[in-house]
């Protein structure tokens, strides 16, 4: 494959991506037009995925498509009350988005959880994961029952949310890196409030620091009404928008991975 054939692949993937995350997430093209406005090079920094660690969408499975598009494992996380695994990619080119991916640990759940997982992870074919598609597919399996889906947010909220939200961005990034104004996060942060827009403030708005070589934050997840598997509609939370500041390294380089404490955070955007 061809390096231009490759890149027109990944801006291909990203537009998809972004066409399917609007759909539930509304106030992100709300957001997003705030700074493209007087940003004329709006960049993405990353984008997240949630998903099982049973095949065919475990990770080792699911990643196969990002390879094939340029990326590379960077760096693991671990984040052991969320009973999650993750791994940072980065692109062949440094001018596109990073990719963060995780995966729920799910032989640390109760049985009922686990059981309910199964039943969702049983409708899938193999095949799902032979294109990068699979990351904008959706809900793989059929609509969870309200109970179900409460079974498991109680457990965790990360299992509710993928067992009726699927594989797709859980959010988007605007790299503050290239904005021209505001040039900072708390500047970002400030027009996004004054927008009308809540943002998480778990552990503070702000999280990270230039110390640590990232600052982050994200606004409350969007909330839409879904109807469920038994028929009865309910108001959840589905996506978020989340804002990256990257600070160079002691070689200079901007730093290229993320900082768990902060992720941890970052996760509970859609918390209800």
């Amino acid at each position: 494959m061809s390096e231009r054939s490759r890149a027109e692949r990944v801006a291909s993937f990203f537009e998809g991506l972004w066409r399917d995350y609007v759909e539930i997430t509304p106030s992100a093209e709300q957001i997003r037009l705030l700074f493209a406005t007087d940003n004329p090079s709006l960049a993405n920094d990353h984008v997240a995925f949630r998903t099982f660690d049973r095949e065919p969408i475990a990770i080792q499975s699911l990643e196969r498509p990002l390879l094939d598009l340029g990326y590379r494992r960077f760096e693991a996380y671990h984040f052991a009350d969320k009973k999650l695994d993750a791994w940072g990619y980065v692109p062949a080119d440094p001018a596109e988005p990073r990719i963060f991916l995780s995966e729920l640990r799910t032989p640390e759940l109760g049985r009922e959880s686990r059981a309910i997982i199964d039943r969702l992870v049983e409708q899938l074919e193999p095949a799902i994961v032979e294109s990068e598609s699979v990351f904008r597919s959706g809900r793989p399996w059929a609509m969870p029952s309200w109970e179900d889906y409460c079974t498991l947010r109680t457990e965790s909220e990360y299992a509710g949310w993928l067992s009726v939200f699927g594989l797709r961005a859980n959010h988007f990034t605007i790299s503050v890196n290239s904005l021209r104004e505001p040039a900072d996060l708390a500047g970002v942060v400030a027009r996004v409030e004054q927008a009308g827009h809540r943002m998480n403030a778990v552990g503070g708005v702000l999280k990270g620091s230039p110390q640590a070589l990232l600052e982050q934050a994200s606004t409350l997840a969007d909330r839409i009404v879904v109807r469920f598997g038994d028929g009865d509609p309910h108001e959840i939370a589905s996506c978020y928008y989340e804002f990256a500041k990257r600070y160079p390294g002691p070689d200079g380089r901007l730093f290229q991975g993320f900082v768990a404490a902060s992720a941890d955070r970052i996760f509970e955007s859609t918390d209800v």
